[in-house]
């Protein structure tokens, strides 16, 4: 069951530029940078109410962040939902006929688990699924 917009995620080709611009615009600092090798990305976060804003910067040239800002601009690169049971989601978005990038969770960012559904399945936005990696 989905729950909540977890985060949306924006690619950015200089996350420290990045990160002033959405601190001035959002009035706070990010509460946490992480690079995430298993994406190539560096990532910062900031909380805006319950949900969050991540900046992803490539840093690798084969990272899928590079290959995006390559095709397109800066800009939204996907919508990330909160699940409470990413396993069970996944299944059944592959029930209903879905295709998904990740056919099981892997470890994302902000200890997440994480699997994305293919943006062919979904009016071409990618939508990534979330979940708590350490259950509160």
């Amino acid at each position: 069951m989905l729950r909540k917009i977890e985060h949306i995620g924006i690619a950015v080709k200089d996350l420290s530029a990045s990160n002033k611009l959405f601190q001035d615009i959002l009035g706070v600092a990010p509460y946490k940078e992480e690079l995430v090798q298993s994406e190539n990305v560096l990532t910062s976060f900031f909380q805006v109410g319950e949900s969050k804003i991540e900046l992803l910067q490539a840093t690798s040239p084969d990272s899928a962040i590079a290959k995006f800002l390559e095709k397109n601009k800066e800009g939204m690169h996907h919508i990330a939902f909160d699940v409470e049971d990413i396993f069970s989601e996944i299944e059944r978005l592959k029930g209903l006929g879905y295709v998904m990038i990740h056919d099981e969770p892997k470890a994302g960012a902000d200890d997440k688990l994480i699997a994305f559904m293919h943006p062919k399945s979904s009016n071409g936005v990618l939508i990534e699924l979330c979940q708590d990696r350490f259950k509160k």
